[in-house]
């Protein structure tokens, strides 16, 4: 699914909306980090060769 400039100006006004101009960075960076660590979560599962029992 793609996601279109209309569809992104809609959703950063919604948050803007939501959290305000002073907290958008903050939940930006914990979105970042939260991305970040499921990324090397997925990375970390698919390294692993299946074993056995």
């Amino acid at each position: 699914m793609r996601f279109g400039w209309t569809e992104l100006v809609l959703v950063l006004l919604i948050a803007l909306i939501i959290f305000g101009p002073g907290k958008l960075p903050d939940v930006g960076g914990a979105l970042g980090k939260a991305i970040g660590e499921f990324r090397r979560g997925a990375g970390e599962q698919t390294d692993k060769p299946d074993e056995e029992k």
